[in-house]
């Protein structure tokens, strides 16, 4: 299906020159003089190589089509992630140039959108949040409530982040998985 490049964002997979791609960043660059452009950087599936183009936004690109399921994440070993469609029980292994950042955020039975062309896993979408420990940070002093400033945490799943100054260690939190930022305390 051919589509408009500014329509274009990450996670999207796109065949160009008989290879398919998928969008690692999609950014739409509008410059005070010139015609506005879509900067769209992409990663091979077959061998992983990445690459860069600009496209005016209103150029048609090919569009693949895929194919989404929900899966359930089982185990990591050396050959990749194993994941589970909850409805067939079939398994499916993912590489890890697939899953790339996405495998720190990954926990024992999370369910994950995999997205597939014909047979090939092509990306994974976690969900938009997920709920950690934090296991390293300074103590709480008293105080400092009436500050907004933030302090380095590093969470049970080795991601470093900022959390507000009352997060003590030990304490759940929700963290957003696009950025690793803070949301908020866990109400677990």
């Amino acid at each position: 299906m051919r589509v408009i490049a500014s329509s274009i964002r990450k996670g999207n997979v796109i065949e160009q020159d008989g290879k398919l791609y998928v969008v690692v960043s999609a950014e739409n660059i509008h410059p005070g003089k010139g015609t506005p452009v879509s900067q769209i950087e992409m990663r091979r599936i077959s061998d992983g190589v990445k690459i860069s183009e600009r496209y005016k936004t209103t150029d048609q690109v090919e569009k693949a089509t895929i194919e989404e399921r929900n899966y359930t994440f089982l185990y990591e070993d050396g050959d990749g992630f194993h994941f589970m469609n909850p409805e067939t029980y079939d398994q499916v292994q993912v590489s890890k140039d697939v899953v790339g950042d996405a495998a720190s955020y990954l926990q024992p039975d999370m369910t994950v959108k995999l997205s597939t062309h014909d047979v090939n896993v092509v990306s994974l979408a976690l969900p938009q949040r997920v709920t950690l420990e934090v296991v390293e940070t300074e103590p709480v002093t008293k105080g400092q409530t009436a500050s907004s400033s933030y302090k380095p945490a590093v969470l049970s799943n080795g991601v470093r982040t900022t959390v507000p100054p009352h997060i003590a260690v030990g304490t759940r939190i929700v963290v957003m998985t696009e950025d690793g930022s803070y949301s908020e305390r866990a109400k677990d």
